[in-house]
């Protein structure tokens, strides 16, 4: 059977421009589809943007620790709207890049969304459009509760849209999205409340983290309110908005409110059930080792699956499956395992391998742990004085590391290092026999006892 193209890609986000311009590279004719900018949620309305929204407010940190560092500073108001002009006009630049991109590497791009009609072919408004394989990368969209009032508030994506900074506002979750906005909403100074579920922050991260972040935000006068489950979110007649929780408590008034509570995976309108695509009970596209889904010539990779949405994740997954599809690698695979990520609160959180709660769940007593807690020596000379907390997980009588975790200024740059460590099998002694770099707060890794 003659096909219109080698590979057709749906979605035109981190993964998807990874898959494709990969498998052009080994000479597949590829089509890649996406409706939306180029860049999906990362470029877009995601770690770019966030990051810059980050940085702002780890500068306002800096510039109100001047004085303690002899500074005499006197600052006007921060411009939220010229900051945003600069930010968008910057996504503007990338989004043009990775079209660029694409034309120079000789991939195809078609504007449009993408239905399957089959394994091997899928439909784009009136046209139908085949290939030999086809890999799902869609991506995931930011989720809204579904309770009256909610449409109220925002999610992540209007985060990005606010022409300006909020006097006070909401944020309701407890995972690393919560985590990242209210830091920036707060350094920048809006008068922020976190809403939690439950009583602690970043659950599926090691205790420690969430932990140690929660007594910061609290003491950076953040206010959290516990056991905070919403029932609904009202708008009074000034305009002002009230959550009301279900236990009878009312929090507010907030000039806005930003749901936090996940994401999910962009699957529902791909035409996956007519084919008998099996998904999990979150949507999510079940995938094998090597990306495959249950039905032969397609695949997924990415935000869309089950697997950790993080943007080098899919990148990695998108690439390898090229190099085995197109590249001749026949058992080319990502390793799902020990990948690191960042937290970008503030401060920032570094964390990879096990939590100290799942290595014992798996370990048993064959698990040690090694922690440390101080005031980094930046802290030390200033009034405020966030402490830092290390945890080292180790496995067996050689005590190989098994998972790594910081909290505290730095701990977003040095976990690629200690990742690379991981990976390769270092041990507790490894890291003892490492002279440190003084001073540092990384030194404190390698100088645990």
């Amino acid at each position: 059977m003659a096909f219109d193209y080698d590979l057709i890609v749906i979605g035109g986000g981190s993964g998807g421009l990874a898959c494709s311009q990969r498998a052009a590279d080994f000479g597949a004719r590829t089509l890649l589809i996406e409706a939306g900018r180029l860049g999906g949620t990362c470029v877009n309305v995601g770690c770019v943007p966030k990051k810059i929204m980050w940085s702002a407010g780890q500068i306002a940190q800096v510039l109100h620790d001047a004085a303690d560092y002899g500074f005499d500073l006197t600052l006007g108001r921060h411009d939220w709207g010229r900051l945003k002009a600069s930010r968008d006009a910057f996504i503007g630049r990338l989004n043009v890049i990775h079209a660029r991109n694409l034309e120079r590497r000789g991939v195809e791009l078609l504007r449009g969304y993408a239905r399957l009609v089959s394994p091997q072919s899928v439909r784009v408004g009136e046209r139908e459009i085949s290939a030999g394989t086809l890999v799902l990368a869609s991506g995931g969209v930011p989720m809204i509760p579904q309770l009256p009032g909610a449409s109220l508030g925002i999610t992540s994506d209007g985060f990005f849209e606010l022409p300006e900074r909020p006097e006070r506002v909401a944020i309701v979750g407890a995972g690393y999205v919560a985590a990242e906005l209210s830091g920036v909403f707060a350094a920048l100074g809006s008068s922020t409340t976190v809403l939690l579920r439950h009583d602690c922050l970043l659950r599926n991260f090691d205790a420690i983290l969430g932990e140690s972040l929660l007594t910061i935000m609290r003491a950076e006068g953040m206010q959290v309110v516990t056991h905070a489950v919403p029932r609904a979110l009202e708008r009074d007649h000034a305009g002002k908005l009230t959550l009301q929780l279900q236990d009878g408590r009312a929090v507010g008034p907030f000039d806005c409110v930003v749901w936090a509570v996940g994401r999910a995976p962009a699957s529902l309108e791909l035409g996956l059930e007519a084919l008998d695509v099996r998904r999990d009970a979150g949507g999510h596209v079940q995938v094998d080792a090597f990306q495959a889904t249950n039905v032969a010539h397609l695949y997924a990779i990415g935000d869309v699956t089950q697997h950790a949405g993080l943007t080098p994740v899919a990148i990695a997954a998108g690439r390898r499956l090229a190099d085995r599809l197109f590249g001749g690698q026949a058992d080319r695979k990502l390793d799902y395992d020990n990948i690191a990520t960042v937290v970008f609160s503030h401060p920032p959180i570094g964390t990879v391998g096990l939590s100290e709660l799942d290595a014992r769940a798996r370990y048993g007593d064959a698990v040690k742990v090694f922690t440390s807690a101080f005031v980094p020596m930046y802290n030390v000379f200033t009034q405020r004085k966030p402490h830092a907390h290390m945890k080292l997980v180790t496995l067996g009588d050689e005590q190989k590391i098994i998972g790594i975790h910081v909290i505290g200024p730095g701990a977003d740059e040095m976990m690629q290092g200690f990742a690379v460590a991981i990976h390769m099998g270092a041990t507790k002694s490894d890291l003892d026999d490492t002279v440190a770099i003084h001073p540092t707060a990384a030194e404190e890794l390698v100088t645990m006892r």
